[in-house]
């Protein structure tokens, strides 16, 4: 596919002419020539990735790699693991359906939503100089293999199932001891930002529905017309003049109304059908965010219950030192007073 060259675009994500150079900072990437590779189940569709930049931590002004979509779904992970509390740009779908996975319009849709994942996040102030983006923009194909490969299976790291069996034994420890521990917190400008998301996804998702039907809708019509402009014009060909005219004009309306009606269907699904989706995966990641913030709430609560258990042995500790020194004390009296005896 024949893609265009796009300007490099500063931090604060205005255009900027390559021609003229600038010592404001730009790091502008562009995913592009989405190819099919392999065969079967195997197969898979890589891009170019070109990353045009004056940023010092890169290797030069310009860097084109091939990447792959599940290269896209390692760097996402890493910024969601390392950058808690900040939003991750969401990715666009994986398709289930094997016959829609390599269609055109479905592989042009994802490269246009691989593009805008990727330059959100070099546009923003923090994660443009994050460690994973520059191994991501610049790293050869085999060290990419490599650094994706490593996180896959069941647990990405031995420390992950350290953690699933600590988990667990705190949980029965809870279980055993009748420890009640706080899931999330409940201030009120928390549960209200919280209930506007959850209602925003329901409403976003309920217009996607509707734009998704409306496609639809619009695509079936315009492939009736065309069969029922091949059918009209098979029709007026057993015929004679004039009706035979006048069923291949109706079969050629009823084809250029057709092709009106799919170019139609094509406008709605990039313009209303796809922002639509894009905005409720947009949703989700906050969500995904929201619900970190929960964890590291109830970890903070676990801190402070140990920490406040821990301080209360430690006032025990004192407690016993404090009544052993006094005896001490007492019996360090008394021998002194029976040697003055003696």
């Amino acid at each position: 596919m024949e893609s265009t060259t796009e300007q490099p675009r500063n931090i604060s994500g205005s255009m900027q002419s390559p021609r003229s150079p600038s010592s404001q900072p730009y790091l502008s990437v562009s995913v592009t020539d989405p190819v099919k590779l392999g065969n079967g189940v195997q197969a898979y569709i890589s891009y170019r990735v070109i990353t045009k930049t004056n940023l010092p931590d890169y290797q030069g002004p310009e860097k084109i790699v091939i990447r792959r979509y599940s290269d896209f779904v390692w760097l996402r992970d890493r910024l969601f693991e390392k950058y808690k509390g900040i939003f991750i740009p969401p990715l666009p779908e994986k398709s289930a359906v094997e016959k829609f996975r390599f269609s055109a319009e479905f592989i042009e849709m994802r490269r246009a939503a691989l593009d805008i994942f990727v330059n959100r996040i070099a546009l923003h102030p923090e994660l443009q100089h994050s460690e994973d983006l520059r191994t991501f923009l610049q790293a050869d194909e085999e060290t990419m293999d490599r650094f994706r490969f490593q996180e896959t299976g069941i647990f990405k790291k031995p420390a992950d199932l350290m953690q699933m069996f600590r988990d667990v034994q705190s949980k029965v420890s809870d279980a055993v001891l009748g420890k009640e521990k706080p899931v999330e917190e409940t201030t009120a400008d928390y549960e209200k930002l919280k209930h506007y998301i959850f209602e925003l996804e329901n409403h976003l998702a309920e217009a996607q529905k509707h734009a998704y039907r409306l496609v639809k809708r619009h695509r079936e019509l315009g492939q009736s017309l065309l069969d029922f402009g091949k059918a009209v014009k098979l029709l007026g060909a057993c015929e004679g003049e004039p009706t035979g005219k006048a069923f291949s004009d109706l079969g050629t309306k009823s084809e250029l109304l057709s092709i009106k009606l799919q170019k139609e269907a094509q406008q709605v699904l990039m313009n209303f059908e796809e922002p639509l989706k894009d905005y409720v995966r947009y949703v989700q990641s906050i969500k995904a965010t929201i619900a970190e913030r929960g964890t590291a709430f109830k970890q903070h609560c676990e801190l402070a219950e140990t920490t406040k258990l821990k301080e209360i042995n430690l006032d025990k500790l004192m407690l016993t030192r404090s009544d052993k020194v006094g005896e001490a004390e007492i019996e360090y009296r008394e021998v002194t007073a029976l040697l003055e005896i003696l």
